[in-house]
């Protein structure tokens, strides 16, 4: 599949269009047709180092200046470069895995991208497209529990934005 590749902290030449296998999804996962993809602020401040704690001015000036890469430049824990970004997608469900509901095989679904693995009792996250590969691709793997099917009027790109 085709995919934007982020290397590393700085401009637009850490985003490469590139090859990359297909993920396949693990129990408990399904694996989604990205049908649009957003970009929000994440993805450019990830990219830019910005979350970084040394960082002290504004997303607009950080990118103009020469970005060296960061140790803490994600969420204070280093970047796991190369990665693909894209935390908000609108997708379509072509494979599941292990306990994963089958007849969500074909369902326009939307993912939440803030997860709690641990459960909504505890404060630990994980964040599609910074702490795993995200929706900046042809298909990504997710959770099944977070997913949530969408029948409306919006296209996928309005949906994505979500």
């Amino acid at each position: 599949m085709m995919a934007i590749v982020t290397t590393g902290n700085g401009d637009y030449d850490k985003l490469v269009y590139r090859e990359v296998p297909v993920p396949e999804p693990g129990p408990g996962e399904v694996l989604l047709q990205v049908l649009a993809a957003g970009v929000n602020n994440t993805e450019i401040n990830t990219r830019l180092g910005w979350y970084s704690a040394s960082v002290t001015t504004s997303t607009e000036a950080a990118a103009q200046t020469d970005t060296a890469p960061v140790q803490d430049g994600g969420w204070n824990a280093a970047t796991p470069f190369p990665f693909i970004q894209g935390t908000d997608c609108c997708g379509r469900v072509v494979a599941v895995a292990g306990d994963a509901d089958e007849a969500m095989i074909g369902a326009r679904v939307l993912v939440r991208s803030c997860m709690r693995p641990a459960g909504y009792n505890s404060m630990d996250n994980i964040w599609m497209g910074s702490d795993f590969d995200g929706a900046f691709a042809q298909f990504v793997k997710v959770p099944a529990s977070e997913i949530f099917p969408v029948e409306c009027n919006w296209s996928d790109a309005e949906l994505a934005t979500i």
